[in-house]
């Protein structure tokens, strides 16, 4: 009989991710145990608490990393190398950032989230659920749940890994995404979208797994990339499946065409949770993707090499074009991210040292520029002009039109947002400059120049619409409630149930003039402060990294080296 061997664990390598993944169990158990009134507050120190022990972890393990090349854990199922290393402190940095705003309370006592997300929309149980004041504190389990599968979806060193690593991450979101306070029917329906189309990519990647582990008849990364080496009789075997396994991870990039579900799920998701999504699941998504594209499938690179071009391509002037049409803002920066997730693929294609160094910096840059921005819409609110001045506040503005003006009577917040704009635009002295001059001068550098020659093309037409928002915002009247025949003579109702929209009549049901959007004005609400600290750093970031981005890029290109 052969004795047992007991397998040896490196824990402190995996302490990242074992820390974020033991605290959400932990608020699984305190949702369970800890009295109601202190349970808001428990969960919001655990999760604090375990993001910003691992950015600890990760600084721990940063010079054995650097010294040794890193470290195979589990047999191979985790890498932990420089680049997890540097995509781990991203995703917990952005994490931390966006659990601030997530956990952040207007002045009326709400947060972000429905008092009760299984209550049917607009029934009594949920109008009773609101005015008892409950609380949604699932969320900050749930957040910790999706923080640790993406730390562990970049460090995955074998397909099934990578798979459940993928479910880890994704199905939290599934949840977080149907749970908004208001327009609960426009979220649940992002919620079903982002789930049934998010099962559908999870089947290809399934898919595509089992016929790459029939041609090679192995997981391990290591093993897949020794056997793409040797031709065989089974070659359409493994290009078919490296096809789908990379569709499945450009659909969690948002690449086109698996992006439609982008815009659609960033407008109807909290927009707290929107920017947690933007931000840490690109990052995530992006790191899977590059140890993949360098590490496995390099002797493919011939035969994959137009898929991801033709991919990089359309992402790119897709989401450009369409972000020029868009009119709702987090639609706008939903395209915009898809626009630069084909930014980011250029640094991928050019496949040589510097591109990894720009992707890994550019995930940084974009995900610090993103959390702040959603940050900010989150703020930015409809109030109803009451009979004695200012009414309610209501939900947030995000039609372009009511950011009109912001810049005249919140001259701090528009400012910030402007910067935040700047930096998708890539303008100089921001980061968003230094992530896009990288993964540009990358992929020129591999030979990739006419993909770099489309994305300062496609950036240059982007710059027209954040330009556009950043005009509305100071060179634009706001709308005020005092002009009480604005939006009335842009849609009147006539007699027979039509509006004359120009000269086109389009039906509409007839409502008293009282009812006019001109009773809704834009404010900015107060906050317990989380936000404006995750804002702040977002922006601190955003200028430092486009002032003086030398250091950062030369730490992160001193342990840039992926493990076989």
């Amino acid at each position: 009989m052969t004795d047992f061997v007991a397998p040896t664990v490196d824990w402190a390598a995996l302490s990242p991710v074992v820390i974020v993944l033991l605290a959400a169990v932990l608020g699984v158990l305190v949702e369970a145990f800890v009295p109601a009134r202190v349970r808001r507050t428990v969960q919001l120190s655990l999760a604090v608490a375990a993001l910003f022990g691992a950015i600890i972890a990760v600084a721990a393990l940063w010079s054995g990393v650097d010294a040794t090349g890193g470290t195979v854990v589990l047999g191979g199922s985790l890498l932990v190398d420089g680049p997890t290393l540097v995509l781990q402190a991203t995703i917990a940095l952005l994490a931390l950032l966006a659990l601030l705003i997530i956990a952040d309370r207007t002045e009326t006592g709400e947060d972000a989230f429905a008092p009760n997300a299984a209550a049917v929309p607009g029934s009594e149980y949920e109008e009773l659920a609101r005015r008892k004041g409950v609380q949604q504190t699932e969320i900050y389990p749930l957040v910790l749940f999706a923080t640790g599968g993406m730390l562990i979806f970049p460090a995955a060193g074998d397909l099934l890994t990578l798979f459940v690593a993928l479910e880890v991450l994704s199905l939290p979101l599934y949840l977080l995404t149907g749970m908004a306070r208001r327009r609960r029917l426009l979220s649940q329906e992002a919620s079903m979208k982002y789930f049934l189309l998010g099962a559908f990519s999870s089947a290809l990647l399934l898919f595509g797994i089992a016929l790459v582990y029939g041609y090679s008849g192995s997981l391990r990364y290591s093993d897949i990339a020794t056997a793409t080496q040797t031709p065989s009789g089974l070659d359409s075997v493994l290009l078919v499946g490296s096809v789908l396994i990379l569709s499945g991870l450009l659909f969690k990039v948002g690449a086109v065409p698996f992006h439609t579900w982008t815009p659609d799920v960033y407008q109807g998701a909290p927009t707290p949770i929107t920017g947690f999504m933007a931000a840490c699941t690109k990052v995530a998504a992006f790191g899977a993707l590059l140890r993949v594209v360098y590490t496995v499938l390099p002797g493919l690179q011939w035969d994959l090499g137009v898929v991801l071009w033709t991919v990089a391509i359309l992402t790119m002037v897709v989401g450009t074009v369409a972000a020029l049409v868009q009119t709702d803002m987090k639609r706008v920066l939903g395209y915009s991210s898809i626009a630069h997730a084909g930014f980011i693929l250029t640094g991928i294609i050019a496949l040589n040292q510097a591109g990894i160094v720009a992707v890994l910096f550019y995930l940084l840059v974009y995900g610090a520029a993103t959390v702040g921005a959603f940050g900010i819409v989150w703020l930015v609110r409809e109030r109803s002009a009451g009979p004695d001045g200012d009414g309610p506040i209501l939900g947030e503005a995000t039609h372009l039109s009511q950011w009109a003006g912001l810049g005249r009577t919140h001259p701090v917040l528009a400012v910030t947002f402007a910067l935040f704009l700047l930096s998708f635009a890539g303008i100089p002295l921001t980061a968003g400059f230094a992530g896009k001059f990288s993964v540009f001068s990358a992929a020129v550098e591999g030979g990739a120049w006419p993909l770099a020659l489309i994305g300062v093309l496609a950036s240059s037409v982007a710059v027209f619409f954040y330009v556009r928002i950043i005009v509305l915002m100071f060179f634009t009247q706001p709308a005020g409630v005092d002009d009480e025949t604005a939006g009335v003579a842009a849609l009147a109702p006539t007699a027979e149930g039509f509006a004359l929209v120009g000269d086109t009549a389009v039906a509409v049901e007839a409502v008293p003039v009282t009812e006019a959007r001109s009773t809704v004005s834009t404010t900015v609400v107060g906050t317990e402060g989380f936000a404006v600290v995750a804002i702040a750093v977002c922006a601190v970031l955003t200028i430092g990294l486009g002032v003086a981005p030398s250091p950062v890029l030369d730490l992160i290109s001193n342990v840039a080296t992926f493990l076989p």
